[in-house]
């Protein structure tokens, strides 16, 4: 009785593992496409809004809203405060904020990177700035599109499949 028990909580558990990688997989995905949102709301509001970076941010993070779209606006209310610290230390350490949502290294320090790069450029290096960051978006979420039914199915597949396979090797 115990034994079957304990192999119905092994099955169990490492499908639960699968489902929650193929989760992750998802969500990353759907975050990079509101980053990616996010971005343009940006780009709009310093090319054609004209007003300061503080107010791009805000503006721009209000639109958007979710996790992201409140680091933008932290960040742009820690410039108004003008204490004196320079915007891509603000920038970071807002992003380390959100370190517990699910993107890879890599999209934090392109995002962290793109902090270095605003805020004290002229408007045609800025916009070309934000088009790069945007390129390098696009072909993130391409490649997570690209390859989501096989990597989820995959995850999910493997989860049970090792679930099973630790069953038998305790049984």
């Amino acid at each position: 009785m115990i034994r079957a028990a304990g192999a119905i909580l092994i099955c169990l558990g490492a499908a639960g593992l699968g489902w929650e990688m193929a989760f992750l997989w998802r969500e990353r995905l759907n975050l990079l496409v509101a980053l990616r949102q996010l971005i343009y709301y940006l780009k709009g509001e310093i090319l054609y809004g004209h007003g300061t970076l503080a107010e791009a941010l805000l503006q721009s993070g209000r639109k958007a809203g979710g996790p992201l779209g409140g680091m933008f606006e932290r960040a742009a209310e820690r410039m108004e405060l003008r204490d004196g610290t320079p915007f891509p230390q603000i920038w970071r350490s807002e992003a380390d904020k959100l370190a517990s949502l699910p993107l890879l290294s890599g999209d934090w320090e392109r995002l962290k990177a793109l902090g270095d790069s605003l805020g004290y450029l002229d408007l045609a290096m800025q916009e070309r700035t934000l088009l790069l960051y945007l390129e390098q978006l696009d072909e993130s979420i391409s490649y997570l599109k690209e390859h989501k039914r096989e990597k989820c199915r995959l995850y999910v597949s493997l989860g049970i499949m090792g679930g099973l396979f630790l069953t038998i090797t305790f049984l």
